[in-house]
């Protein structure tokens, strides 16, 4: 096997790379069938039409409750001139579901009759033939069609085919799929849990992750023990499994253009290379290959990228193989709150945080690498941004394909600002006592959730503004930029905020004053933030340029990010919260107690949700929780603080 670093030269849009993939496969040869019992056919597709064994009803049956009669003997029946019956002689009782006595044709409801202690039946009402009566053949008949081939049974499919008298069905089997992951940096999560993880190990996720999408589109996996970089291994695993039994060979990993990258020359020296890379972000380095006529695939590395190309390429793939239409998620119009840049050439995927802010759907960005799979995790929905396409303009609305029900969009609290532990708590227990509602949060700092609250794009915004004058926070902010805008401001915690360092205080840091050392490296917080606030003003006060601190220009959105930094050893030290420190078993050096506020616009203070947040937010069992965090203190959590 002769192997040479990847160069994308004939990336392929995706389109037209879809094309090649379907139109390469049109003739993949038939699935085959295997009859099931109707009980277990849930989720599986038929071979063919199925037709019905048995009539439903196979008798005339009552519909009510009441007497059975001919029609005809109650003709001229009404108030002015009732009617007489015998029960048991033209009139039989009869509950709903029985069969119907011979010589009857409909039921008159026992609410309409009189009776007699002699058993005598007085009506005052005609009935007209098969009135309240099921008919024979009424829902199904013998030999009718029930279902075409290639429909996909679902329950409710289940008791019209037991019904029919149908016990088993023939179904096409589902298509076989070898996951075979690749490099050799990667170690399987159940080693980790008894070894820990050594430096370069990466733990195998993608494949596990695509099994169980590949079972969601009808599929049937299974997975490979990871081979490591080894080209003539990777290729004989290839080899084996394109002359079995499986339908389709997904490759995770090594299709991208690094020197240990084995899975296009392994497809080629098999079989046929018919795509590598398309302008798709993530997900650009997807290879479509042909070998003994079935399709194998070179799936990225990275997590949201496999799982991108999986849903473009491989299910809908899997879905044509079954006979089915392709997976379609539920559009709606968003709004995006800020303008967001696209690379031109290339068709992004946007991860997205959606909610419903007054009476417009508000999109919120989420990070935009390819190996943060909690990008789609925290998603609400995906905004494709075509190639075509600079980027989206602010508060235009755009279409969104829905990752959640918009129902469960349309009951999000929206929170942006600056991010705080104590957020994921309340999340945590709104959900725990309202499993309809979600909070969702976005970490744009203090600055960007002010922005946010004067915009309409969310329903509160989390902020420590230091009023660096008089040393109050919020309040000044709050005049200067929503002044005319009704808000209510209440205390969420008050929190130390400090020096977040390596364990034991290698570099001996006592205080900002040693950041300006040379043997320093700082991890700061993004532009608009409150501790970026903070901390540009304690550096005032100490008459200490930013340019004399060595990584003063790296920024992290979250005090987790900035503690990780710390633990990584990225950073010497980072401001940032106790509660962060602690989490990651970090030193803290005290700087300042803060005052952290949600600001909240008073035309949704009194909705329904928020009014459900504040009970949690006043409640002692979210008071205690976020004491545990460390660091934090409650005496005036829930207050609301007074706007003169």
């Amino acid at each position: 096997m002769n192997h040479q670093r990847n160069i994308y030269l004939h990336m392929k849009p995706l389109g037209e790379a879809r094309e090649i993939l379907f139109k390469t496969f049109a003739d993949f040869p038939r699935l085959e069938s295997e009859n099931v019992p109707v009980p277990e056919a849930v989720g599986r597709v038929l071979a063919g039409p199925v037709t019905a064994v048995l009539s439903s009803p196979q008798f005339h049956l009552a519909a009510m409750d009441g007497i059975a009669v001919d029609a005809a003997a109650t003709f001229g029946a009404g108030p002015a001139s009732p009617k007489q019956f015998q029960a048991g002689k033209d009139a039989f009782f009869v509950n709903t579901g029985h069969i119907m006595p011979p010589g009857t044709n409909a039921v008159i409801m026992i609410e309409y009759l009189q009776e007699a202690e002699s058993g005598g039946i007085t009506i005052e009402a005609p009935a007209f033939p098969w009135q309240h009566v099921r008919r024979v053949g009424e829902d199904m008949v013998a030999t009718e069609q029930l279902f075409p081939g290639n429909h996909l049974i679902t329950p409710y499919c289940l008791g019209a085919l037991l019904t029919a008298g149908v016990g088993l069905v023939s179904v096409k089997k589902k298509p076989r799929v070898l996951l075979i992951p690749t490099g050799s940096e990667l170690t399987d999560y159940q080693s980790v849990l008894t070894q820990g993880l050594k430096p370069g190990q990466v733990i195998e996720t993608n494949s596990h992750v695509l099994g169980k999408l590949v079972e969601a589109w009808g599929g049937s996996p299974e997975r490979h023990t990871p081979v490591g970089d080894e080209p003539a291994k990777i290729q004989s695993v290839l080899k084996t499994a394109v002359e079995g039994e499986f339908d389709v060979v997904l490759i995770t990993g090594g299709s991208s253009a690094g020197s240990e990258d084995y899975a296009r020359s392994a497809i080629a020296d098999l079989g046929q290379v018919l795509v590598h890379g398309v302008t798709i972000m993530p997900g650009k380095p997807l290879i479509i290959g042909a070998i003994n006529r079935k399709p194998v695939f070179g799936i990225p590395g990275y997590p949201v990228s496999a799982v991108i190309a999986f849903e473009q390429f491989v299910g809908p793939l899997l879905c044509r193989l079954l006979g089915l239409p392709e997976k379609q998620r539920e559009r709606i119009l968003v709004t995006p709150t800020r303008k967001i840049p696209s690379k031109l050439g290339v068709e992004e995927f946007l991860r997205v945080k959606l909610g419903k802010v007054g009476d417009r759907i508000v999109a919120t960005p989420l990070g935009r690498g390819a190996g943060a799979i909690t990008t789609l995790t925290a998603a609400d929905g995906l905004i494709r941004i075509p190639q075509q396409v600079e980027g989206l303009r602010e508060f235009v609305p755009v279409e969104a394909e829905l990752l959640r029900p918009l129902a469960a969009v349309e009951h999000t609290l929206v929170v942006v600002g600056s991010h705080d532990n104590t957020i994921d708590v309340l999340a945590d227990r709104l959900r725990a006592a309202h499993p309809e509602m979600t909070l969702s949060s976005s970490h744009v700092g203090s600055m960007g959730g002010l922005m946010a609250v004067k915009q309409g794009a969310c329903h509160l915004a989390g902020i420590h503004l230091l009023n660096t004058e008089d040393g109050s926070y919020n309040r000044a902010y709050i005049h200067k930029y929503l002044p005319d805008q009704p808000v209510k401001l209440v205390n969420l915690v008050l929190r130390d905020q400090g020096l977040i360092v390596a364990k034991g205080n290698p570099k001996q840091i006592r205080g900002i004053q040693d950041l300006s050392r040379g043997n320093v490296t700082f991890i700061n917080r993004q532009t608009g933030s409150g501790t970026r606030i903070l901390l540009d003003f304690r550096l005032k006060q100490l008459g200490i340029s930013p340019s004399a601190i060595k990584g003063y220009e790296n920024d992290e959105f979250t005090h987790m990010a900035v503690a990780v930094a710390v633990l990584s050893g990225a950073a010497d030290a980072g401001l940032g919260i106790f509660a962060a420190a602690r989490a990651l078993d970090l030193d803290f050096i005290p700087v300042v107690t803060e005052q952290y506020d949600l600001v909240i616009p008073e035309c949704h203070f009194h909705s329904e949700g928020v009014q459900l947040l504040l009970q949690i937010i006043a409640s002692n069992d979210f008071k205690q929780r976020v004491q545990a965090l460390g660091g934090y203190h409650t005496q005036k959590t829930g207050e609301i603080i007074s706007l003169p």
